[in-house]
């Protein structure tokens, strides 16, 4: 069973910056695909970026550029570096394991409140 569990949300201020963690447990972090999606007040979830276990990713249009998603498989750890944050990047964030780059794995993570203030 894999389970995950998110870390680095918070509260701060418009261009500042936040990094997310995603600690996952379970031998198979190293393969298949890792994912950080958000759910903003009122609106859809939404991928924002994906990594696989190659180290190919990609990045939701509104992020790119701004924000970086890597992963270290000695540590079994996802991260989601946000810099220059904009109050519509308030959302909670979930981390996601799976097996395609667009479509979110079964496995998620409980969510950390990120909140951007203007």
């Amino acid at each position: 069973q894999v389970q995950l569990v998110e870390s680095g949300g918070g509260l701060v201020q418009a261009g500042e910056s936040l990094r997310l963690s995603c600690a996952a447990s379970g031998s198979v972090f190293s393969r298949g695909v890792m994912a950080w999606y958000r759910r903003a007040a009122g609106k859809q979830r939404e991928l924002v970026a994906a990594i696989t276990s190659g180290g190919s990713t990609i990045y939701q249009d509104s992020v790119k550029g701004r924000f970086t998603i890597s992963r270290d498989k000695a540590k079994n750890t996802v991260y989601l570096r946000m810099n220059s944050l904009k109050s519509e990047d308030t959302a909670v964030y979930y981390c996601n394991r799976g097996y395609e780059l667009l479509n979110p794995g079964p496995y998620w993570g409980q969510g950390t409140q990120v909140t951007v203030s203007s």
